[in-house]
């Protein structure tokens, strides 16, 4: 596929075999850029100039530059974060527990 070229939504893998790994090769977005940092047990926080989708490629108006995603699966306003995962005792690290390599590589040329 064209490294300019998106693949449509409805190619993209099922919602239940998602993961890093089915959309490492997907090509980036041809969009503006944000920052994402995932708080240690609760959601991903998206801040800049960034635009979100549903599986079916709908545009989700979020009505601000910042915003904070679910992680934990069990809010109520998905994909937004609700704080539900307090109460769901959800727990995840604010980093990969076993960091990918192009992430150490990265970190020693950033020094």
């Amino acid at each position: 596929m064209p490294e300019d070229q998106q693949t449509p939504a409805a190619q993209l893998p099922a919602a239940d075999d998602v993961t890093d790994e089915a959309v490492r090769d997907e090509p980036p977005a041809d969009e503006p850029t944000a920052t994402i940092t995932p708080y240690r047990d609760g959601p991903l926080i998206v801040r800049g100039d960034f635009r979100l989708v549903d599986t079916d490629g709908n545009e989700i108006d979020p009505g601000r530059k910042t915003v904070a995603l679910c992680r934990c699966g069990k809010s109520g306003i998905k994909p937004f974060c609700d704080g539900t995962h307090k109460r769901a005792g959800f727990h995840s690290g604010s980093a990969p527990s076993r960091p990918r390599p192009a992430a150490r590589i990265f970190q020693e040329h950033q020094g």
